[in-house]
């Protein structure tokens, strides 16, 4: 009997020794993991939390702080690039309002420093005046929409929409245009009718933003394109060019807010920065993606895709 309560006091203690070490190896953990997120938090780096152990009850929790680790991160990178972002495009748009007024300003001083100034010419620069204070209307007005789409304010509501009336009545604006210019076009839309779930007039801004596109920037090609097709689940629409082309390089930043190439700078090439971003978010709102695949000088191609909806006879 002393013998047996011997061994169970002897059990016990060891019982005892055994938790003490697992407290303090625990307690030693906590402080550890203390120390680091403080250091990490403080130095705002991207460093995992790392620590040695063969507690069970702990490594869970590793993972999981580890995991929120990570998430704040990447939400500090993401706002850390959007505020890089906000900060191009104010300068952007800066720049872009600057350079008209600028010229306003500047041939409304030549109007009023010359009475004497003929009837054509004046009717000439205030045709110029007009044309340069469209163009800044015209910035404000994609900044607007652009804000209002990023914050929700903009309402799309979405229906069944025709593809192909859609497509067909988009391309046809520019066509004679771009037949007098000498471009070749190419409007491929199947005979069976294709119905996507989408907004009109969201629609229309998005097609009449890429084939503008194309023209603006694909036109060396002389060659601009539409193509509807589909499959049992999606309807895809491509709009072509057979220009310069975007390098794989930049492929990925085109829908990026105020992102140009270095000549899209240019006088040839001026633009606001916001049409292919408006754009993407449009398409977004209808549930849809847009991408593009560009080959320089053989073909660049952005692709709409929007959920099908089964056309009933």
């Amino acid at each position: 009997m002393v013998i047996a309560l011997a061994v169970l006091i002897v059990i016990l203690i060891v019982v005892i020794v055994l938790q003490y070490q697992a407290y303090r190896a625990r307690s030693a953990n906590l402080a550890q993991i203390h120390t680091t997120l403080n250091e990490i938090i403080a130095s705002g780096t991207s460093e995992k939390l790392l620590v040695f152990t063969d507690d069970r009850a702990l490594m869970p929790v590793l993972i999981e702080i580890n995991h929120l680790l990570e998430h704040n991160q990447q939400r500090a990178a993401n706002f850390l690039k959007m505020e890089q972002s906000m900060r191009k495009m104010i300068s952007n748009i800066s720049h872009d309002l600057k350079t008209p007024l600028t010229v306003v300003l500047g041939y409304i001083e030549t109007i009023n420093l010359d009475p004497n100034m003929n009837a054509e010419e004046r009717k000439i620069l205030l045709s110029k005046v007009h044309a340069k204070a469209n163009e800044v209307l015209e910035l404000i007005r994609e900044f607007f929409d652009l804000a209002r789409l990023e914050s929700g304010d903009k309402p799309i509501p979405l229906s069944r929409i025709h593809m192909n009336d859609i497509c067909g009545k988009n391309m046809l604006a520019f066509y004679d245009t771009l037949t007098i210019k000498g471009f070749e076009v190419a409007i491929e839309i199947p005979d069976k009718p294709l119905l996507a779930w989408g907004n009109e007039e969201a629609l229309d801004r998005v097609l009449n933003n890429l084939i503008a596109n194309a023209i603006q920037h694909g036109g060396e090609g002389m060659a601009v394109g539409l193509t509807l097709r589909g499959d049992g689940e999606f309807v895809f629409v491509d709009v072509w060019d057979r220009g310069k082309g975007i390098d794989e390089l930049h492929q990925d930043r085109v829908f990026e807010r105020m992102y140009t190439l270095e000549d899209s700078r240019n006088k040839s090439y001026q633009g606001s920065g916001l049409g292919l971003t408006i754009t993407k978010r449009l398409v977004e709102a209808q549930g849809g993606t847009i991408r593009i695949h560009s080959k320089p000088y053989e073909k660049t191609v952005f692709t709409v895709k929007l959920k099908r909806i089964a056309f009933a006879d």
